[in-house]
């Protein structure tokens, strides 16, 4: 009788555990039901706001799109020159600013500062419409920029030290390559900006000193290592004799120290490694001379005629009519916060 009776109290305690699970998995479902009704009725409140301003909307991006036109017929047609560049030593920040100084002179129209800069016409310099740098995004600068970090730091540091944190860190400055784009209305002249540009970072006096050290200790550490490669062949030349002489003993029966032949071929294993990792470290500062020569290497310079600009996303005209329907959208929307803000307030 007591068996049965707390057989059926087990049965009860299942029970009631699988009404609990049950429970939990439809608010569960319910929950995640709620969450695509949700999103559903945002998408249909959305449409309906579209649906309702149509017109409105409509006549707002037309008249975006007018004026864009507009200023494009006024400004005339425009012209678009790039410039690549590698700045070395820490000087990217200083072209960046060297960049944003000429972008202000246009802005302010100091076209007489621009001739003097850049030796161009009056023509010219009054045809210039803006000046800007950008980086060239390039997800292996990180990558190399991290390792090169890694490899200098130690290794406590390295383990509370994420890639993902150096990452967000990354700023544009710490790219390697950069893009210089000048826009202009006229299309021929464009090859003599990049002198002037380069010049006014190369001349400074801290980076030409930085350059002037950095290649000193290139020049001094390369001549070292070739000392040592000179040391390490003379040294492998006279261990190659020892062992010939070695190798005619054994053949002439003469007896050999097995121990003392082992550790001279061993030595001749470490003097090749040796050679191995001299030789490396010659083509990486061969590398560095030849990267660091100057203090902004030119990837690709300027064409000597420009290309036009016709690219949908530079064009005033879209840009325009985007800003058109953007602002009309802003208003509508704070018509509506507002009406349902005294709508709210009556209520109360």
């Amino acid at each position: 009788m007591s068996d049965q009776h707390h057989k059926e109290n087990e049965e009860v305690d299942l029970g009631s555990l699988f009404i609990i699970i049950g429970k939990g998995f439809s608010k569960l479902f319910s929950f995640i039901g709620s969450i695509f009704k949700a999103i559903f009725s945002f998408l249909i409140e959305i449409l309906l706001f579209f649906k309702e301003n149509i017109v409105k909307l409509g006549i707002a991006c037309l008249i975006g799109v007018g004026v864009g036109l507009l200023l494009e017929k006024t400004s005339g047609d425009k012209y678009e020159g790039n410039l690549y560049v590698k700045p070395n030593f820490g000087s990217t920040r200083e072209l960046y600013n060297s960049i944003k100084f000429y972008n202000d002179l246009v802005k302010q129209k100091k076209s007489t500062h621009l001739i003097e800069i850049f030796n161009i016409s009056p023509e010219e310099a009054e045809s210039l419409k803006s000046f800007k740098i950008n980086p060239v995004i390039n997800e292996n600068d990180i990558l190399t920029s991290f390792d090169e970090l890694i490899q200098v730091i130690d290794t406590s540091t390295v383990k509370s030290y994420s890639y993902e944190k150096f990452k967000n860190a990354f700023t544009k400055f710490d790219y390697k390559v950069h893009e210089i784009s000048v826009v202009s209305n006229r299309n021929n002249f464009f090859a003599k900006l990049s002198e002037p540009i380069i010049s006014s970072i190369i001349n400074n006096s801290y980076f030409k000193n930085l350059k002037k050290i950095n290649k000193q200790n290139l020049l001094r550490t390369d001549s070292l290592l070739r000392k040592n490669l000179q040391k390490a062949d003379s040294l492998h030349h006279i261990y190659k004799k020892v062992l010939l002489e070695e190798a005619k003993k054994t053949s002439l029966g003469t007896n050999i120290d097995l121990g003392q032949r082992t550790n001279n071929s061993n030595k001749e294993l470490k003097l090749f490694d040796t050679d191995i990792k001299i030789n490396k470290s010659l083509i990486e500062i061969n590398d560095d001379l030849s990267e660091k020569s100057e203090v902004i290497n030119i990837i690709s310079d300027f064409q000597p005629i420009g290309h036009e600009i016709k690219e949908i996303e530079k064009n005033k005209a879209f840009q325009f009519g985007l800003v058109g329907l953007a602002v009309m959208i802003i208003g509508l929307l704070l018509l509506k916060l507002n009406s349902y803000l005294e709508a709210y307030k009556d209520n109360k």
